[in-house]
């Protein structure tokens, strides 16, 4: 740990304090632009009902909407994470506009809701539910967590606002909750050796930490003592699949889905911090600082990684797309409220650096000036230019995780005054 601090939190900290002087003149402009966003948002008349989509692909050069074969136009992931950032923006802005998005959003994925309390992902160009596709099916999948885990999050913000939308919410989320604990009852048996324990479909510590973020934002809602047991068996869950330690590879990283890790969604230790405000429980912060100090500095280190395989010790380290680096963001700036250690505000910075060119290609991600964010770093020397909804919500979440932290925007400042054009 003492070596991975001092090739890469000491020369920030000596770069924020003597580095940037020469060009201490020039602000930084570090800006959460929605203008490509709002570009992908679109207003639908869905099955009777005013609703927002988000237009998942956009290609370059001209950025027009391009479909998903298979899948659809549009889908319940991207207006979900949509809406959680139009929510935490008008929290800040109180712009009418940002409300109004993400309640057009919710609204849509409220009408993607099946009878079995699941919800489907797609539609299609003809404003129909994909119902039949593989990443569209109404079952316990990441799609139904993720708007789970924007509608828990919306109430607190609109019930006041809009009361009837919130009232249309809590029913929606109520259809679900029960699924949720007829499938903690019946896949927890799998693990006998501890009753307390959960992952759905049994080994997926990526999916647990999307879940255990909205059941989260649930109790405080409802302070149902079973959702509760359901948050702490998925804690439990997470941490059974941490791996090494200090000095052995793969440094206390949670891995994503039995032997592999995976950087796209690997949110385990922001679930845990934001469990905290449930169970309150120091060890399980514990462990997810472990990674975040462990791991996350070996990732800087490598120049980060796509994945890897702990059976064949199958190693990737390319593509790598903002859906890596969010969730990686969220956490350091989360144990930065949690602590208040200044080297995790530090350590924020420096992986947003990622959007600004610190990545294996040098290559400048996000463009504060059009709000397009590219699809991914594809080698040392490529870039993927398009600009689909995914990459352009999380980095727009990222930059604006750090926008609301004043020691990561600080740090973040003073890193990108050192270079040329940053407001290209």
């Amino acid at each position: 740990m003492r070596n991975l601090i001092i090739s890469v939190i000491v020369p920030l900290l000596l770069f924020s304090l003597y580095g940037c002087r020469k060009n201490s003149s020039a602000e930084v402009r570090l800006k959460v632009n929605t203008q490509h966003l709002n570009k992908l948002f679109q207003e639908i008349n869905f099955n009777g009902t005013k609703v927002g989509i988000v237009h998942i692909y956009s290609e370059y050069p001209d950025y027009k909407w391009v479909d998903a074969k298979g899948e659809g136009i549009a889908c319940v992931d991207d207006a979900s994470r949509a809406s959680i950032f139009y929510l935490r923006s008008f929290q800040k802005t109180k712009s009418k506009e940002d409300l109004h998005k993400a309640e057009l959003l919710l609204k849509f994925v409220l009408k993607m809701q099946a009878s079995n309390g699941y919800f489907y992902n797609f539609i299609t160009k003809d404003y129909k539910i994909n119902k039949s596709f593989k990443t569209s099916r109404a079952e316990a999948n990441w799609w139904s967590w993720r708007a789970l885990w924007a509608l828990t999050e919306a109430v607190p913000i609109i019930e006041t606002r809009n009361k009837n939308l919130s009232h249309q919410i809590l029913n929606a989320v109520d259809k679900l909750i029960p699924k949720i604990k007829g499938e903690f009852k019946k896949e927890k048996r799998s693990f006998k050796e501890d009753e307390n324990l959960w992952l759905p479909f049994e080994d997926a510590g990526d999916q647990a930490s999307i879940l255990t973020i909205a059941l989260s934002n649930y109790y405080l809602l409802s302070k149902d003592s079973e959702v509760k047991e359901i948050i702490r068996a998925l804690c439990n869950g997470i941490i059974s699949k941490q791996k090494g330690n200090s000095k052995q590879f793969p440094y206390y990283a949670f891995l994503s889905w039995e032997n592999q890790w995976h950087a796209w969604g690997n949110s385990q230790a922001y679930a845990l911090l934001e469990a905290d405000k449930v169970l309150r429980e120091e060890s399980f912060i514990k462990k997810a600082q472990k990674e975040i100090d462990y791991f996350y500095f070996y990732l800087l280190k490598r120049k980060y990684l796509n994945s890897f395989n702990l059976g064949d010790s199958t190693v990737k380290q390319f593509p790598q797309i903002a859906y890596g680096i969010r969730p990686m963001i969220f956490a350091a700036v989360k144990m930065n409220e949690i602590t208040g250690e200044e080297k995790y505000s530090l350590l924020a910075a420096e992986i947003a650096r990622w959007f600004f060119g610190g990545n294996p290609a040098n290559a400048k991600m996000y463009f504060p000036k059009t709000g397009i964010c590219y699809d991914g770093v594809l080698s040392k020397d490529s870039v993927n230019k398009n600009s689909g909804a995914e990459s352009t919500i999380e980095t727009l979440l990222s930059i604006q995780a750090i926008k609301n932290n004043t020691g990561a925007e600080k740090s973040l400042k003073m890193l990108l005054s050192g270079g040329k054009n940053n407001n290209d």
